[in-house]
């Protein structure tokens, strides 16, 4: 079965010796089956191996094929929609309940990156810039909120000249600065985590599409040239999942995300533009996000659409939004330019949940992948394991279907997004 190449990008530019894993061939049987492989699937596989199970893994593509490789390696603070939303939705207490959770996401990377030995450019400190007043106004909301759940990591900060020692822009004036958010190199973190979960004994296919699940007490997924048993099933497919589960393929719809990367500034300019090296965003709805590389290349994202295509004009839009922050690199050119799907919720929460009493699954993370897939794909692990709680914390979170089914959600959202460009105006 041939696999299709990585997007070419940044950071596969940086991997020049990607790893390769097996093609399924035969009938395989396992404790747990987990599908698909980026950040959440490797991460419960990993944590499913070190509870004593025995793991296959299967992806479709190649190991971090997906939004787990091409991210913008922004590690963010607590959940979309912020703690009113979620204590609208699961109370007070369990807001906070699932906010800590969102905090262990950050632990899990500390702690494999230590442990594992992961060189994956992980750095501390973000700062989320402000372009007018309103936003310093929610900025400084979002700190008391977060301080509230027990976290007191943010500083506000407020002028041009104060928030010029966080980035450097005629853009912004103000901020909120944390020390407990980051960045890292995505790719190399996933392929990390890959060869943790292999040395803990998790078997890794590559080229592995399931095209058919027949459910039942000893699920039965099916593949080219190859049928895997399991116990249980742990669906982690995400935006690339399709429409192998249709129950859950409305709750969810992929859409096209892009990331630029500049030449080598070099260190003296690149620290001119973000003293710090925090992961930075800003605050319209529809953001920038951007950070320094660890060779110095601004990384630069934020424009959406409808495809993973990158549209035809896609360099020329983001250089223009990219000199709108930072003028003065008027004449630097990109030289990587890639994109990819992410899975959106209409909640912009993740979606996870069981389909009957031995297939889960979590999907949806809408932005906040690098953080939240690792403690989902913990609790994907206990859940398996019987340990049902932190999981069905997140399961009670409310996900509608997109209007129009995956059909119509594109044109639909599309209409949104023009809404909040209007907003971002004002």
């Amino acid at each position: 079965m041939s696999r299709s190449a990585h997007v070419e990008s940044y950071y596969t530019a940086t991997v020049p010796d990607l790893p390769e894993y097996p093609e399924p061939e035969g009938r395989i049987s396992a404790d747990v089956c987990v599908v698909g492989g980026g950040y959440t699937g490797l991460s419960a596989a990993l944590d499913l191996a070190e509870r004593g199970f025995d793991v296959v893994l299967l992806e479709a593509e190649r190991v971090g094929w997906g939004a787990s490789g091409r991210n913008g390696g922004q590690i963010c603070t607590g959940i979309h929609g912020g703690m009113g939303h979620l204590a609208d939705w699961l109370g007070p207490e369990d807001a906070r309940r699932a906010f800590a959770l969102a905090e262990e996401g950050k632990e899990i990377i500390r702690e494999r990156v230590r442990r594992h030995g992961i060189d994956c450019d992980l750095s501390w400190g973000y700062f989320h810039a402000a372009t007018k007043p309103r936003h310093l106004r929610e900025l400084a909301a979002l700190r008391d909120a977060w301080a509230e759940a027990g976290y007191r990591d943010g500083a506000l900060v407020e002028g041009r000249q104060a928030t010029a020692a966080h980035v450097d822009s005629p853009a912004y004036i103000g901020g909120l600065h944390e020390g407990g958010a980051g960045h890292l190199h995505p790719l190399k973190y996933c392929l990390g985590l890959a060869r943790a979960a292999e040395v803990a004994g998790v078997r890794i296919f590559e080229g592995a599409r399931v095209t058919a699940i027949a459910r039942g007490r000893r699920p039965r997924l099916d593949l080219a040239g190859a049928r895997v048993e399991a116990d249980f099933v742990v669906l982690c497919g995400n935006a690339y999942l399709g429409d192998l589960v249709p129950e859950i393929r409305s709750k969810v719809l992929p859409v096209g995300s892009f990331i630029a990367a500049t030449a080598a500034l070099g260190e003296g300019r690149a620290r001119a533009l973000i003293p710090g090296n925090a992961a930075v965003s800003d605050s319209n709805y529809l953001l920038n996000y951007y950070r320094l590389s660890a060779d110095n290349r601004l990384l630069f994202g934020g424009r959406v659409h409808y495809s993973a295509e990158v549209p035809a004009d896609l360099p020329q839009a983001m250089r223009r939004k990219m000199l709108q922050v930072f003028p003065q690199l008027d004449g630097v050119a990109f030289e990587y330019v890639w994109g990819g799907y992410i899975a959106l919720t209409p909640e912009r929460t993740p979606h996870v949940g069981r389909l009957g009493d031995n297939l889960y699954f979590a999907q949806g993370f809408s932005g906040q992948g690098v953080v939240l897939t690792g403690i989902v794909g913990r609790l994907l692990a206990e859940v398996v394991a019987g340990q049902v709680e932190r999981y069905d914390l997140l399961a009670r979170l409310p996900h509608r279907s997109f209007p129009g089914g995956r059909l119509m959600g594109a044109p639909i959202l599309g209409l949104a997004t023009f809404w909040y460009r209007l907003k971002d105006a004002l």
